[in-house]
């Protein structure tokens, strides 16, 4: 039985409200239409600046650069619920949007809502395949720089990709040193050190 399958067997057929975890992108443009959504963190995985894009944000020949969950540490997004009755079409539509270059593996993780109940759901997310050829591993500044300048892809412009990005983060109270840094390069279009 291929992963995919595994998926829908073990997790469409339940009837439940699925969750979804956001970390990028699907934090400001979910696409789908949800009941609820919630602050939330996740921990054992990190968000990075690791995937080089070849559709959305960039092509093969000018990549760009895109956020995955990568090992380790933990990460602050927001936790989507979407009723039992949108369940099939959410993960259909999800599916289209991430898996376009399956660089991404599907998963089910632990995540703890931050309110007032902190309480912890199983959520579907979509975590970094690390020996895909599109795994970028950590790139330094400079060069994380230079491929979100130069990505353009299906979807828009790379730098619109980070800065949105980062406005979500802000918007919940919280920042990423990391892709802040690299915010702050592209706002002043900073030129990078050689």
């Amino acid at each position: 039985m291929s992963v995919q399958r595994q998926f829908e067997t073990a997790f469409d057929s339940s009837g439940n409200d699925l969750w979804i975890f956001a970390y990028g992108s699907l934090m400001w443009r979910p696409g789908f239409d949800f009941a609820e959504q919630v602050p939330a963190r996740l921990i054992g995985e990190h968000r990075a600046l690791c995937v080089y894009s070849f559709d959305h944000r960039g092509t093969p020949e000018r990549p760009g650069l895109v956020l995955g969950l990568d090992r380790g540490g933990a990460c602050r997004g927001i936790a989507f619920r979407v009723a039992a009755s949108r369940r099939e079409a959410t993960i259909a539509y999800l599916r289209e949007r991430e898996q376009t270059t399956h660089v991404y593996r599907e998963v089910t993780r632990s995540v703890w809502l931050e309110d007032d109940a902190r309480r912890r759901v199983s959520a579907l997310a979509y975590v970094v395949d690390r020996g895909h050829v599109q795994y970028a591993g950590r790139l330094t500044l400079a060069d994380q720089a230079r491929y979100v300048r130069q990505g353009h892809g299906r979807s828009g412009h790379n730098r619109d990709y980070v800065l949105s990005t980062v406005r979500s983060i802000e918007s919940q109270g919280f920042r990423d040193l990391k892709l802040h840094q690299l915010a702050e390069l592209l706002h002043n279009d900073t030129p990078m050190p050689r």
